[in-house]
């Protein structure tokens, strides 16, 4: 794509998406491994996820708004520093619990304080690289630019767990400290230090008026579901409460969706070196290919099937609901990579229909005043769902192999009905005003 003006700049700021985006996902995808390698409980690992999504959740609208008086470049710069300190701190303490300087427990510990530089800082980029590009492109350009801009963080799903078991290292010298797992983190540490200085020496300096808007947390199964391009081009708007009775139904089937993909996607890598009796570092490719499908089965429905069939947001959700509940099932019943495999991009082919049905029936449901709120919250929703889905996922693995799947797939039947019952066919929750 050619945008006016800014396509050198355009290609750096895509690079910075992508590449937070992959280095997030890549070093997710390794985790089970690593959690089993060092013989950390499968709980401290979603404790790893939970704790940088929450303050993600926490800190992106903040830098967004602080981008407004500091400028996009400086926090461009803050955030690309967070996420490359952040994996090199993480591949730091990950290798002395790998050679056993470390115990597991003080392993984890370290691992989630360098975690906690990501969801801090890392969550700076993203709204100042939105606000420079919006300020870059005319108003007919900018929402074109701002969606492929958003599918940086798409892509990076798909690139992050497909490269990530070829960057497991062994030792760098003979007789050196095993780097195994920690390989990832390095490597995404080496990148990121590579565009930190590419954006110091080529972003330009100049500033604009235009705001950029709090992107959801980059996980695993959390392809965007383009509320965050919305808010960044919505009018300055009137505030929506999540109790808004037009946009209450679909903040409802927002959170049980987002968490029935959290749960699953996070304990996928401990089913398949359960299920198919492998060591973690065997589970890595395995790990990397189903996590890939899954991903491109995703962006397969938002990018091809949706505008090929043109359906509404509640035939989106309905439809991504039904095929979600029956990946579930398939999966957590699975036995061999192939079922695994083929369950898991089930669900991700629901939740590919069902996340941008419900970001598309909350903005139909409310009038053109509202529209940059309503993004806001479909956006919390969405990095919401990574905040607790992890840790109930891995927990309910722990009671019973199959049940975070079985339990995803009872509460997206009992949505079903919910959706069924309570949204129009016009995009409006019952009990809503027409949008004007």
């Amino acid at each position: 794509m050619k945008v006016r003006g800014i396509d050198g700049t355009f290609a750096l700021l895509f690079t910075v998406m992508l590449a937070i985006a992959a280095g997030n996902t890549a070093l997710q995808s390794v985790l089970p491994a690593l959690g089993r390698s060092l013989g950390a409980a499968d709980s401290a690992v979603a404790a790893v996820f939970s704790v940088s999504a929450l303050l993600w959740v926490i800190c992106a609208p903040f830098w967004a708004n602080r981008s407004d008086r500091h400028g996009r470049r400086a926090m461009v710069l803050l955030g690309v520093a967070g996420f490359t300190a952040s994996l090199f701190l993480c591949g730091l303490f990950l290798v002395l619990g790998i050679n056993g300087v470390l115990g597991p427990i003080t392993t984890f510990v370290a691992f989630i304080a360098g975690r906690m530089l990501y969801g801090i800082f890392g969550s700076a980029a993203p709204p100042a690289v939105q606000a420079l590009v919006a300020g870059r492109t005319t108003r007919d350009e900018r929402t074109k630019a701002l969606t492929l801009l958003a599918s940086a963080f798409g892509l990076g799903t798909i690139l992050g767990p497909a490269i990530a078991p070829y960057l497991v290292m062994g030792s760098l010298w003979q007789g050196g400290p095993q780097i195994g797992l920690a390989g990832p983190a390095f490597a995404g540490s080496a990148i990121g230090a590579v565009i930190w200085i590419a954006v110091a020496r080529l972003l330009p300096r100049e500033e604009t008026a235009s705001h950029g808007a709090a992107v959801a947390y980059p996980s695993i199964g959390g392809q965007g579901s383009g509320a965050s391009v919305t808010a960044a081009t919505a009018d300055p708007s009137q505030p929506v409460g999540y109790f808004d009775p037009r946009v209450r139904a679909w903040i409802i089937c927002g959170l049980v969706i987002g968490h029935a993909q959290a749960m699953t996607g996070q304990a996928i890598g401990f089913l398949i070196i359960d299920r198919l009796h492998v060591t973690p570092l065997d589970a890595l490719q395995p790990t990397g290919l189903v996590l890939m499908l899954g991903a491109v089965s995703s962006l397969m429905v938002q990018w091809g099937l949706i505008p090929l069939f043109d359906l509404k947001p509640r035939a989106l959700v309905l439809i991504g609901v039904a095929l979600g509940a029956a990946g579930c099932v398939a999966t957590g019943s699975a036995t061999s990579l192939y079922g695994i495999a083929l369950g898991y991009a089930l669900t991700a082919l629901g939740m590919g229909f069902a996340r941008p049905g419900f970001t598309a029936g909350s903005s139909l449901a409310v009038d053109t005043h509202h529209q940059g709120s309503v993004a806001g919250k479909v956006t919390s929703v969405n990095g919401a769902a990574f905040v607790l889905g992890p840790s109930i996922g891995v927990g309910l693995y722990e009671l019973w192999r199959p049940l975070p799947y079985l339990t995803a797939a009872s509460w997206l039947a009992c949505l079903f009905v919910y959706a069924w019952l309570n949204l129009r066919p016009s995009g409006h929750g019952r009990g809503a005003s027409p949008a004007r």
